[in-house]
């Protein structure tokens, strides 16, 4: 199993694309530690990443709607507040009651929900704008 870049994911934005690129790579190597055994170890590195990943690739992309005046603004930014909820109920069970295989499993779930709904669709959309307006 592995998750790798696709073309059709890119929004035509460097910057935001290696993001993306960034963040399969990563989620990429949790798959990969989970088939070895080693899905807990991976986890505890992955949602230190994601704590920094969430706050500066969301201000980036954000920060690019607002300057392309893009109409979707609203709810693309409820949608990245949701996950930065969801990423910070994870971690505070987390650091409550440390990493099992329960958190392995909400994390692959969730982030397969995000790559497949978000970037797929919702920042595709995004691109689809960005690259009508050039």
């Amino acid at each position: 199993m592995g998750i790798e870049w696709r073309d059709s994911l890119s929004i035509g934005v460097e910057a935001i694309d290696n993001q993306h690129k960034e963040l399969l790579s990563r989620f990429d190597k949790l798959l990969n530690a989970c088939q070895e055994g080693k899905g807990i170890a991976e986890l505890k590195v992955l949602l230190l990443f994601l704590e920094e990943y969430v706050h500066t690739h969301f201000r980036d992309e954000e920060a690019l709607q607002k300057l392309h005046r893009y109409p979707e603004y609203e709810s693309h930014k409820a949608e990245h507040i949701y996950f930065i909820e969801q990423l910070k109920k994870l971690k505070a069970e987390t650091d409550k009651s440390g990493v099992s295989t329960h958190h392995v499993v909400e994390t692959n779930n969730m982030l397969l929900k995000w790559l497949l709904n978000h970037i797929s669709k919702v920042d595709t959309t995004l691109g689809k704008f960005l690259k009508s307006e050039n």
